[in-house]
């Protein structure tokens, strides 16, 4: 299969007839492999969706602004005018679709996430090589239990990560290629949508640049590794016809323009009032006059999983209640950061290209937050690193039987399922289960 996928992303130009055959059969089994995942995650995400029938947690702000943007609310003021429009977008559409309730609302999300799911897959495909560990990176995202509960809720983050994961799996296919710019211009396109949906989007096509920049300045020093290697992360000859012109097309005007596209809709073309958009989602992206949040955490705390967010908490009788808890599946997340680690030792170690690409998107999309003068910040601000948290499981499991990579696979799924109860409201669940999963106190 490696073979194949080799030929199928375009490594061994020279290769020809048969092994060109082979790898179209590769890129065709692999395209249907990713139309299955979304369609199963996807279908998988809508059950159950239209429960509860009213607002969760930040609803409240964005349900509104999409019934504005189809005429359901009064024109003025503009609601949630601190946030770039085009997942508020979706949700009107979906409105103007299927009417305006809790089912519409959400069924956006669902897609997305399930494009999120898939986009892990082709990930895991440009990383590895290989569909079993591609398979693998996707079941574990989807077991994440906070990309489930995101991907159910009428919320902006779940667009961001769904272009910014299909962004990263275009780019990782590109990173190997001799002639990348297509791609890269693909990867800049996804990237301005993901910042269309919400401006930490920006923060992996930031992580795209420096990669490239890096790689291109090393070039320009003639850097060169003395024991070379096919996997390095770093290639002497990589991208010989990638010019700074390119780059700043493909990763700069390219997702400029595919995020300002997206204010027309809801401006027509009047560059004032697009520019003063910007001004206004600026200034709301620097404040730091913000009251404090009972479910507030600060960024070094989101590996560790110290304070989830409670988008729901109800009691439907003395006993039973319904919840909906952003927390991340445990059995997923702690195991990666010791998987982090592995990954740091193969960069330092072996050079690892795979290593290097994960340790960069992951650092890329969490410590930005560290530098926002922003003083409320969120566990779901993790959700794009958490996500990718997934392909440094896989990278780490691949040294050992195969068998290990999915009895973990099993064991994430088991942590998912303990979890369901308070992560979807429709099952419900009771308080004496609800004190047992809540290991401690700064869960509650």
């Amino acid at each position: 299969m490696a073979t194949k996928l080799s030929a199928a992303r375009g490594d061994d130009d020279d290769n020809a007839g048969d092994a060109a055959q082979d790898g179209a059969l590769s890129v065709r089994r692999c395209v249907l492999t990713t139309l299955l995942i979304f369609a199963i995650a996807h279908v998988l995400l809508m059950v159950g969706l239209a429960s509860p029938p009213k607002f969760v947690f930040d609803e409240v702000h964005y349900v509104p602004a999409a019934r504005q943007m189809i005429g359901l609310a009064p024109a003025s003021p503009q609601l949630n005018p601190m946030h770039p429009p085009l997942a508020k977008e979706l949700i009107a559409l979906s409105i103007r679709t299927f009417g305006d309730n809790s089912f519409a609302w959400r069924y956006p999300g669902t897609v997305l996430g399930g494009l999120a799911v898939a986009a892990i897959y082709l990930c895991g495909l440009a990383l590895f090589a290989a569909q079993g560990a591609a398979i693998a990176a996707a079941l574990l995202a989807f077991f994440n239990q906070m990309l489930f509960v995101q991907a159910r809720t009428a919320m902006l983050d779940i667009g961001a990560l769904a272009f910014s994961l299909l962004g990263i799996a275009v780019f990782l296919f590109a990173y190997r290629q001799r002639r990348p710019q297509l791609l890269f211009a693909l990867a800049g396109a996804l990237f301005g949508l993901a910042i269309a949906c919400k401006w930490s989007g920006l923060f992996p096509l930031l992580t795209a640049l420096m990669i490239v920049g890096v790689i291109k300045l090393l070039q320009h020093w003639q850097t060169s590794f003395g024991d070379a290697e096919r996997t390095d992360w770093y290639q002497p000859e990589q991208w010989p016809g990638l010019s700074w012109l390119h780059i700043g097309l493909c990763l700069g005007l390219i997702p400029m323009l595919a995020y300002l596209v997206t204010f027309i809709p809801l401006h027509g073309l009047s560059v004032t009032a697009i520019f003063e958009a910007q001004r206004r989602i600026f200034a709301d992206s620097i404040t730091t006059a913000i009251a404090g949040h009972t479910y507030m955490s600060a960024w070094p705390t989101w590996p560790l999983l110290v304070r989830p967010v409670w988008f729901l908490f109800d009691k439907t009788s003395d006993n039973d209640i319904a919840a909906i808890v952003l927390l991340g599946n445990p059995l997923v997340l702690w195991p990666a950061l010791i998987a982090l680690v592995l990954c740091v030792r193969d960069f330092v170690a072996t050079r690892s290209a795979s290593a290097f690409l994960i340790l960069a998107f992951y650092l890329g999309c969490y410590l930005p937050w560290a530098m926002l003068p922003r003083t409320l910040s969120f566990l779901y601000y993790y959700l794009p690193s958490a996500t990718l948290l997934s392909l440094a499981l896989v990278h780490a499991l691949l040294r050992w039987p195969a068998r290990i990579l999915w009895a973990c696979v099993a064991v994430a799924a088991l942590g998912f399922l303990a979890m369901l109860p308070i992560s979807s409201a429709f099952i419900g669940t009771t308080m004496s289960t609800f004190t047992r999963l809540m290991l401690f106190q700064s869960w509650i």
